[in-house]
Parts: C-alpha cells; sequence; structure tokens
C-alpha cells in the first residue's frame, strides 16, 4: 500500500507587505483583515523557475537522508505556471536537475487548489498498478507569473512555493478514498486573459461560493465514502484560498474548531497549501486528518 511517509516545503524569503501594496491598488483593509486573512505575501526570486522551488523542497527531504535521489521511481509535478512555456514539462526537468534515475517516470498535473488531492490519489494508483515503491509528489505555482500588481482582485492573494511529499509502501499516512467532481462552466471564473496581457483574472464572488457549497459537500462525501463520521476526525485541512472560504466552509461542515487558517504569513500557494499544512500543522495526538482541497472548478 502507498501512502505519504513524508512532507517537505519551499517558502521564499522575498516578502510583499499586503499594508502598503494594498495602499497601491486601493484595496479596503478591514475587507483584506477579516475576510482575505492574509498579512504578508512570499515570492520567488526573479530568475527562479517552478522547477527551481521543487529542487530545493527535494534537497531537504534527500538531507534528512529518507532516500537517495536514485531510489525514486517517479517524480510527478502539480503546476498551472511551468517552467518557460511548458515544454519539456516540469517533472522531466526537475528529475534533470535532481539528477534522478533515467528510469524514472515523470509527468505534470495542470491543476490549482484542487491538484494536491488530485496528485495523490493519481500518484499512488500510478505506484500500485506499476509495483513503484518510492515516488515523490511536488507541488509548485508560483502564481507571481500571471499576477498583476495592479489588479486588487488577484495581487493581495497569491504567495508562491513548492512542496514535496514523499511517497512509498511504507508510510506514515494511509490515502484513503476521495470525493471529486468538476463545474466547467464556471472556468471564466478564475483564467489568464490574453486581452489583459496574459495575466489573471478573478471574479471572487463566484469562487468563494464554489468554495463554500461544492467543497463542503465534496468534503463530507469524502467522509462517508471512507465510513468515517467527523466526530473521528481530529483535524480538518482547507486550502487556503482565504480566511473567509476557510471558515465558511468549516462552519458548513459543522467543524469550526478542526479547521485553521494559517496562511496568513505567506498567502494563497494553490497547489502547496495542503501540503504545507500537513508538514507544519499537525499536531502529535493527531491520527486522521481530511483534506479539503478546491479550485474554482473541481
Amino acid at each position: 500500500m502507498i501512502g505519504i511517509k513524508a512532507t517537505f516545503n519551499e517558502i521564499p524569503r522575498n516578502v510583499v507587505d499586503i499594508a502598503r501594496l494594498a495602499s497601491a491598488v486601493g484595496a479596503d483593509e478591514f475587507e483584506l483583515r477579516n475576510n482575505v486573512g492574509f498579512t504578508r505575501l512570499v515570492r520567488k526570486a526573479p530568475m527562479q523557475e517552478a522547477s527551481d522551488l521543487c529542487v530545493s523542497a527535494a534537497e531537504k527531504l534527500f538531507a534528512g537522508a529518507l532516500a537517495s535521489p536514485a531510489e525514486i521511481d517517479c517524480a510527478v509535478v502539480v503546476t498551472q505556471n511551468p517552467d518557460g512555456y511548458g515544454i519539456p514539462h516540469v517533472a522531466a526537468i526537475v528529475q534533470a536537475k535532481l539528477g534522478l534515475s533515467e528510469s524514472c517516470a515523470t509527468f505534470d498535473i495542470g491543476l490549482g487548489g484542487s491538484g494536491y488531492v488530485y496528485g495523490l490519489s493519481v500518484v499512488k494508483s500510478f505506484m500500485e498498478s506499476n509495483g513503484l515503491k518510492r515516488g515523490l509528489l511536488f507541488t509548485s505555482d508560483p502564481y507571481s507569473r500571471v499576477v498583476s500588481e495592479y489588479d486588487n482582485k488577484t495581487a493581495l492573494l497569491f504567495g508562491d512555493a513548492a512542496t514535496v511529499t514523499f511517497l512509498t509502501d511504507e508510510p506514515v499516512w494511509v490515502i484513503g478514498r476521495c470525493d471529486f467532481g468538476t463545474v466547467g462552466t464556471q472556468g471564466h471564473a478564475l483564467q489568464v486573459r490574453i486581452k489583459t496581457g496574459g495575466r489573471l483574472y478573478k471574479d471572487s464572488s463566484t469562487v468563494s461560493e464554489f468554495a463554500q457549497w461544492r467543497a463542503s459537500r465534496s468534503l463530507m462525501r469524502a467522509i462517508v465514502l471512507n465510513e468515517m463520521t467527523m466526530e473521528q476526525i481530529d483535524r480538518i485541512l482547507v486550502h487556503q484560498g482565504s480566511r473567509a472560504e476557510v471558515e465558511g466552509i468549516a462552519r458548513e461542515v459543522g467543524a469550526p474548531e478542526k479547521a485553521g487558517f494559517y496562511a496568513e504569513t505567506y498567502g494563497d500557494t494553490v497547489s502547496s497549501s495542503i501540503p504545507i499544512m500537513l508538514s507544519e500543522n499537525i499536531a502529535s495526538t493527531d491520527r486522521c486528518i481530511a483534506l479539503c482541497g478546491y479550485g474554482h472548478m473541481t
């Protein structure tokens, strides 16, 4: 059985002060503090790529002597902002930079806030189907590449970060069944638009409504799929899209004490938000954790 052995993250040290940026774009300070919830955002260095952030996270894993590059059977990267123009795929670039074996399977998954949950299920199945023993699931989505610093709908939300999850046949965490879904008709709510110079557009109300209503119901279905009750869940890790979204989902499922907002000092790191919490915000007494990842359509 393939599951999670360990998770490591790379959070850049370049910091954007929210108060200064909010003043520049004319954002409401009360709204930022009470609903968005971020006080700082982190940014990659100008020349860094998604693959560089992945490599930095993986180097921490290898430094801990949990595995060597030669032992890795597959490397998968979740990203919507790949290196260059997306060819070659980021996982292949990471394989070369880390010196992983040429027999290592690599591919990318192009999802956002739901990407980590999808990635766990896909990589677990892929490894078990092919008899693989040690795999790396990366998340790296530097949205700073597509966010306009002059857009008060997006400039105050996203932080750059990467994570790596070590998946093995000797896991610390067993991966349960997942609930999935897609509302493709809402694709307009978050998209990079050519007419805005290749910058990100966000319909905040549509995304927030999706999070509160659809993500919360998906979370409850996942708990039922695993033949559990909310009382048996020790902690819920909700994608950190904003304070309001996290708290709204927690209220909807009737467990506000089990879901926290942890991303205040680094921002919405998209697919990296859940694995960052796995590496930093788990208590020693936690035994059963529910993951709630969501994008604007999945």
